[in-house]
Order: structure tokens, then C-alpha cells, then sequence
């Protein structure tokens, strides 16, 4: 077909939109509907809080607490608080927010709401 004095691209075949569609879907799927994260719950007992802090940056809780550090990008603000939700987040993110991930001994609850904003 010509329009102006130049071809038209012929339109595609229909096994490719349909593959370029499916395609599209699969890329939705995979997106979660809404990120969550994982913080200190107010209110905690600073003594469970900090029990908790530890567990979730030892060995068995594996969250990377380098950050959190005196020398590290995420250790302002330097609250208990700041630090436990970062932590707890750590291993609620590596767990890819698995059901119980986010306990810590009652010290932790999830949000919708980016902690970071």
C-alpha cells in the first residue's frame, strides 16, 4: 500500500501479535501487585527489639547489616527502630516475603508504605 509516495510496512502477522501479547501478560504477571516491606513494630520492648536486631543480623537470620553500620549509607538515622527495620526488611526481602518472614518475636509487621520516603 502506498500513502504519499512511500510503502507501508505490512502489518504483522498474527501469530507474532499474539506471541507479542502473551509476552506483555507474562512481563504483567510477574510483577508483584504492590511491594511490601517489613519494619519495627512501635511500641516493641527495646529489649526484645534489640534481641531481635541481633538475631536478624546473625548467621541464621542473614540479613546484611553492613549498611547499618557507624560507616555504612543506612546507619542515620542511629535509632534502634531505624536499624531493626532495616535488618528485618533484610531477611523479609531475601525470604521474597515469605508467610511468617516478618515476626522477629512479634517485633516486626508489614507495610505497603516505602519506609525510605
Amino acid at each position: 500500500m502506498r500513502r504519499r509516495g512511500r510503502l507501508l510496512p505490512a502489518p504483522a502477522p498474527a501469530w507474532l501479535v499474539a506471541v507479542a501479547f502473551a509476552a506483555a501478560l507474562a512481563l504483567l504477571a510477574a510483577r508483584p501487585a504492590s511491594a511490601a516491606w517489613c519494619i519495627a513494630r512501635s511500641g516493641a520492648s527495646e529489649k526484645v527489639l534489640q534481641a531481635a536486631l541481633d538475631y536478624a543480623c546473625g548467621p541464621a537470620g542473614g540479613a546484611d547489616c553492613a549498611p547499618i553500620q557507624s560507616s555504612g549509607l543506612c546507619y542515620l538515622p542511629n535509632t534502634l527502630a531505624a536499624h531493626a527495620s532495616y535488618a528485618f526488611n533484610s531477611v523479609f526481602q531475601r525470604s521474597r516475603a515469605a508467610p511468617g518472614a516478618c515476626d522477629f518475636a512479634g517485633t516486626a509487621t508489614t507495610t505497603l508504605t516505602d519506609p525510605s520516603e
